[in-house]
């Protein structure tokens, strides 16, 4: 059998089958309000006002609605029809229509829709760049691409040891010999583990992401990590997010350790930012 490669028609429809779950999924847990929180924040750190930005794996509309609120026009765009409806869908609910240049079908390896050099942020949160596997290079190329020279790209991708330590039993439960696999490569596909019938991605490392981005022409800005204190927890925060003044605290120390190069690693996912060279 070949090796598993990328079907962008499989992802697809995933999501298309997820529909309203993916508008749920950042604000179905504690730890997903975190991870939500997290991601916002350097959003807030990286999209001025105005700034034109192409929003790739775009999905129901968590983000679009916060690059909303900072000022950003936002050309949206994803992989599922199911998922783009909802975006517009929710737009209209909540009134964040307005920031949305348009909406397209697109897929993250190919961005030949959007001309050279014509937006100063792109934004690929959710883990785009996991989904792509082994086309994960021409991603990267495609985004800087369409990247004003100067621009930065902000993503996020799925961590290895962060999300092993979110679904540690979980883990324990796969056969030994199939983890060593998955560990060793970062590839969740049927090649490492012949059971998983959804979800293929590959899972970073934190040591991987800064070399990646240099090899598709970025400079490295920022590596963060995703809900490191809440990280396994699960239902346990429930009281802590009954109380604003522990929620606040919480959150507030998520954003230290996630900053802090020694937690990078072990957030669900690892967000970063970098820039096109001028």
């Amino acid at each position: 059998m070949p090796p598993y490669r990328y079907d962008p028609a499989f992802v697809a429809a995933q999501y298309d089958q997820l529909a309203e779950g993916e508008w749920q999924r950042l604000i179905s847990s504690p730890i997903d309000e975190v991870n939500l929180h997290i991601h916002a924040h350097y959003l807030r750190q990286q999209i001025p006002a105005n700034a034109s930005v192409l929003e790739i794996g775009a999905g129901a509309g968590r983000f679009t609605q916060i690059l909303a609120e900072l000022g950003a026009r936002v050309w949206v765009a994803d992989l599922s029809p199911v998922q783009l409806d909802l975006n517009r869908h929710y737009a209209a609910e909540l009134g964040f229509e307005a920031a949305v240049v348009e909406r397209r079908l697109a897929d993250i390896t190919d961005l030949s829709a959007y001309p050279d050099a014509g937006f100063d942020r792109v934004v690929a949160y959710g883990g785009p760049f996991s989904y792509v596997l082994e086309r994960r290079g021409e991603a990267l190329a495609e985004c800087a691409r369409v990247l004003r020279p100067g621009g930065i790209l902000l993503g996020s991708v799925m961590s290895l040891w962060g999300s092993c330590h979110r679904h540690l039993l979980r883990v324990l439960d796969i056969p030994p010999l199939v983890n060593q696999r998955i560990t060793a490569s970062g590839e969740l596909t049927p090649d490492s583990d012949p059971q998983r019938t959804r979800n293929y991605i590959h899972i970073f490392r934190a040591g991987e992401i800064f070399p990646w981005l240099q090899s598709g022409g970025f400079q490295p800005l920022a590596l963060a990590a995703s809900g490191v204190l809440a990280n396994g927890h699960g239902d346990e925060l429930a009281a802590a997010r009954q109380d604003p003044a522990r929620w606040a605290e919480l959150l507030r120390m998520e954003l230290d350790a996630s900053a802090d190069p020694a937690c990078a690693g072990m957030g669900t996912h690892l967000i970063f930012a970098a820039q096109k060279p001028l």
